[in-house]
Parts: structure tokens; sequence; C-alpha cells
């Protein structure tokens, strides 16, 4: 571990070369926290504490949020708790909201401010999981002098931002540890874990929102989290998850406008089937399946005749 004054030495030569280390993500940050907010280095600086009544609203207009974390984090703490960790959740101006942590690491997470009301954005404590996470709206780790305070590099952070149902961050939740035997490895390990219930959280906060609505889960290549639409009884969208919108290129005004969820996928798939056709399939499929498979029964369902029916499922190919 490298003293204080070393690791000070170290962000101010970084923030300001030019060269592949200077460019990457965490050097990034230590230029915000000089440059942007003000901070230096070697400064003991601790979390800014939110005023009470700041503090009050922030629990009260994320209830849902952190109710609908609570069994979550409850059994990521039961997994990782007895190993020295602790596990934070923050709005999305980085006050911390709610906390779990052995009573024996206590002592240590409340020295550092890792306590309910403190504000661990970068303005207040320079880079950090937290602040790090809610500023670049993606995962990160923040492994020991990784963080800018040099007060702050006995501790490890794994962080993800969670999304509400519009796409926006509307929190973050960290996983941290001052043990000093924590590798690289286990980082990753407990930044896994941290993303996935983050990204289960984001499913439940988005079924929440939508609650009389069908979920459709987008088929997307690489998205971290899942790609959900909610679809009312006409077919119209109704919301989409961060996710969907980046697959479906949705945004709010598209929605707004009532986008039918089937132009929306066929558009992602560069399908150009028109609108009567996709109509005359679902209505055939819809039949068919209502009848388990009888083309008589089926026929009989839409006014048409058999040999109708047989021609109109060559055409789309149905079985």
């Amino acid at each position: 571990m490298r003293q204080p004054s070393s690791h000070s030495d170290l962000v101010y030569a970084t923030a300001l070369q030019n060269s592949a280390a200077a460019s990457s993500p965490i050097a990034a940050s230590w230029r915000r926290c000089l440059n942007l907010h003000q901070l230096a280095p070697e400064e003991g600086r601790r979390p800014v504490l939110a005023d009470e009544a700041v503090f009050r609203y922030a629990r009260e207009r994320l209830d849902h949020l952190v109710t609908a974390c609570a069994d979550e984090v409850d059994r990521l703490y039961q997994t990782v708790g007895r190993s020295g960790c602790c596990i934070v959740l923050s709005d999305r101006d980085g006050i911390v909201l709610d906390r779990r942590g052995a009573a024996g690491d206590d002592a240590d997470f409340r020295e550092l401010g890792l306590w309910q009301q403190n504000v661990w954005t970068e303005a207040s404590v320079g880079t950090n999981g937290i602040g790090t996470a809610l500023a670049d709206e993606r995962a990160v780790i923040i492994h020991r002098d990784q963080h800018f305070l040099s007060a702050n590099i006995g501790l490890s952070c794994a962080t993800a931002p969670i999304r509400d149902h519009m796409g926006r961050v509307a929190a973050a939740l960290d996983i941290s540890t001052c043990r000093t035997d924590v590798t690289d490895m286990t980082l990753s390990i407990l930044s896994q874990a941290v993303r996935d219930v983050a990204a289960r959280v984001e499913a439940t906060l988005f079924r929440n929102a939508f609650p009389g609505a069908r979920i459709i889960m987008v088929p997307t290549a690489h998205a971290a989290t899942a790609a959900l639409i909610a679809v009312d009884f006409d077919d119209l969208i109704l919301g989409a998850t961060k996710a969907a919108r980046t697959a479906l290129k949705l945004d709010d005004q598209r929605i707004a406008q009532g986008l039918p969820a089937a132009d929306a996928l066929l558009e992602s798939r560069g399908d150009a089937s028109s609108d009567l056709d996709d109509a005359e399939r679902a209505a055939l499929r819809r039949a068919l399946s209502r009848t388990n498979g009888n083309v008589s029964q089926a026929a009989q369902v839409l006014g048409i005749s058999r040999a109708t029916l047989h021609r109109k499922m060559k055409r789309y190919s149905l079985q």
C-alpha cells in the first residue's frame, strides 16, 4: 500500500499527464476531482453530512426503491457480510439511505463515513465507488489507492447504479470492504454480485411501475441488464428500461406518441412486413392456438372456409 504522500503525488502526476493510463476512467475521475470539484488528494476530508430535512425527504422520495431493494440486499449481506463487507444504498445524489454491516466492523465504516445521511459524491469525497458510479452512470470497482483522497485508500468498493422505470439513474448499490487482503478477483466477484442485484431491483421497479401491463423481454446481444418493455392491451408501449430503449431506439417522445410494440420489435430486426400482414398473422395464430390446432374449428371461428385458412397458413408459413 502506498503512503499517503506518494498517493497524492501519483494522483497529481497521473491527472496531468497525457498517456494511456491518464485516459482511464479512474484518471478521468481524478481530473474531475482536481479541476471541477477543486479537491486535493492529501486533505483530510470527510463526507458531507446531509441536512436532516434533506435526508428525510430523500428517504421518503425513494421509499419504494428502498423497499424493493430490502430482500435482495438482505440476501446479499448474508453472502458477504461476514467477510468484512458492508452494503450501502444511496440515492442519485449520493446520500446514503440504507446500509447493512456487521457490528464488529461498524466502527471502521462509521469512521470512514459509510453511514446513513453522509454524501458520497465525487464532489464530497473525490473518486469513490458510489460517486464515480453515479457520475459515469455505470458499474465501477474502486480498489484502495484508486480512490482520490489519501484518507480513503484503505477502502475497496464495487458499485452499480440502479435505474428507475424510465431508464434514469435513481440510486447506487455498493459493497465496500476495509480488508487489506482483498484481491482483484474477489472484487470482480463482488462486482458481479452487486450488478446482479441491481438488475433484479431494476426489473422489480419496472414491473411495479406498470402493474396492469404485459412485460415483454426484448432480445439483445450485450445488455448487462434486462431489456424490458411494458405493453398495454392495444399493444402500445407504455414504458421501457434503459437496455430496451437502447435496443429499440426508444425515447420518452416515441413512447408518449403511442408506438406499437410490434412495430418497434420489427424495426429492430429490419423486418419490412406490413401492419396488415402482422395483424392477419397474429389473428390466425390466436385462432389456431385457441382451437388447439384444429383447422376446421379455427376457420369457423374466423368466419372463413377451411381452404382459405389453409392458403393463409401456407402464405405465413404457419403449422
